[in-house]
């Protein structure tokens, strides 16, 4: 009977204030999307980063001819410099360097040819102007000015340059992004607990003779709260609900067909990640929900 009661208590509540009830519904369902899209973003960069820091290097340019006269080169690199840098390469090994391979003047000739065979620079290209290198993998790729200060300004080294420069500003990008997202989902949330809140007051004063004739019988304040913090916990978790559709929908739509298939360089978010942000959603949109309307009924109960 108990259940019977809560159960019409609930039906009643969303029925009386449906309007202000819609309203909850879409402002979480809002918010919570802007939310699971930021934490499908922030799950992307990280695997993004996790996949790119492992394949970029770090270069050490050898002086060469070309570059005798430059500030950081004193003429070509002899054959004891090259050993002496390949040396240490080897007792940075295993701890630092994950592996290194040397890349002479012709097999970086053979490179551009590639990299620049939609372009005229390809045409001007002699081996004798590149610069031969050490493409070093780095066991942990935030480690590099560790190991560039190692190299750096030595005899022989024309530069040491870490591939990581050329991916940050997309990073960059990627951040803001995620950040926009999360700062709009704060806002919303917060208008969402507004809402709550004043469904909840709308709620118990349009109910305010029943919850005083229970009171007069001596039901407990939970008992009186639970069909209306049941009430937010349904408009919450409709709210959640809607926004994990959407967080699929953008999976399903945005990333698999659309995504996916036009760049095919770097790997993205499996369906893990979109499972454990819908978990997140739906964990949260209902404990807001409960808590808000919680926090709203204490102070209608004391009147």
């Amino acid at each position: 009977m108990r259940i019977r009661f809560v159960m019409q208590e609930i039906g009643i509540g969303l029925r009386r204030n449906l309007t202000m009830t819609v309203a909850v519904i879409v402002s979480v369902a809002v918010s919570l999307t802007l939310f699971g899209l930021a934490l499908l973003i922030r799950a992307q960069v990280n695997q993004m980063k996790d996949y790119w820091f492992d394949k970029i290097e770090v270069s050490i340019f050898l002086c060469n001819d070309n570059s005798a006269q430059s500030l950081s080169c004193d003429g070509a690199v002899t054959p004891d410099q090259r050993a002496a840098i390949r040396d240490d390469l080897n007792k940075l090994k295993p701890d630092w360097v994950k592996e290194w391979y040397f890349e002479n003047q012709q097999q970086a000739y053979e490179n551009a040819v590639v990299y620049f065979k939609d372009s005229s620079i390809a045409d001007f290209l002699v081996p004798e102007q590149l610069q031969e290198s050490y493409r070093v993998k780095l066991t942990d790729p935030r480690r590099y000015l560790e190991v560039a200060g190692q190299f750096d300004g030595r005899p022989g080294v024309a530069a040491v340059e870490d591939q990581r420069k050329i991916l940050k500003p997309f990073f960059t990008v990627l951040g803001t992004l995620r950040n926009g997202a999360l700062g709009m989902a704060v806002v919303m949330l917060f208008v969402a607990v507004l809402l709550i809140g004043n469904t909840m007051r709308v709620a118990a004063f349009s109910r305010r003779r029943e919850t005083g004739i229970m009171r007069l019988v001596g039901a407990s304040n939970f008992y009186i709260q639970l069909p209306f913090l049941l009430e937010g916990a349904v408009a919450g978790l409709i709210g959640a609900g809607l926004a994990s559709f959407m967080v699929v929908l953008a999976k399903t739509v945005g990333i698999d067909q659309h995504l996916a298939r036009n760049f095919t360089l770097t790997p993205f978010i499996g369906w893990d990640a979109v499972i454990s942000t819908m978990w997140t959603l739906l964990i949260f949109g209902t404990t807001m929900s409960v808590v808000a309307s919680f926090v709203t009924l204490r102070k209608y109960l004391r009147v």
